[in-house]
């Protein structure tokens, strides 16, 4: 990335934001995210969770019915999250150093997602 790139996560994130509660089921989860064409949820009810596309496809390799588990049970706890004003260099280096591909972005409350696609959009 070049290092004068000023981008902003504002500029790039996901908005509207798509959220779940952590009671649904992994099936509605997995419609969601395949209807919105997204690869993530922030988990409305989990306290700073989110649940992927990969803790859906865990859960199917595991053999879990998709119509009987629900999002508490995969959702991935306590994530990293970044403020809209941060440079998307900063975005890399810390999906880089936490190994994630969702950030979900705060600013007094939940308002976007930033992907390792929208870093990868960005490169390009």
């Amino acid at each position: 990335m070049d290092l004068d790139d000023r981008t902003r996560v504002s500029e790039v994130m996901s908005t509207p934001l798509e959220t779940i509660g952590a009671d649904e089921p992994l099936r509605q989860a997995a419609r969601r995210m395949s209807d919105g064409d997204i690869s993530a949820l922030v988990v409305t009810t989990g306290g700073g969770c989110i649940v992927t596309q990969s803790d859906i496809v865990g859960a199917v390799a595991e053999g879990r019915d998709l119509g009987e588990t629900v999002v508490r049970d995969v959702m991935t706890e306590d994530v990293e999250t970044v403020t809209p004003d941060l440079m998307m260099e900063e975005v890399a280096a810390m999906m880089t150093m936490y190994g994630v591909k969702h950030l979900p972005v705060v600013d007094d409350d939940y308002v976007g997602m930033v992907s390792s696609t929208d870093v990868a959009e960005h490169l390009s």
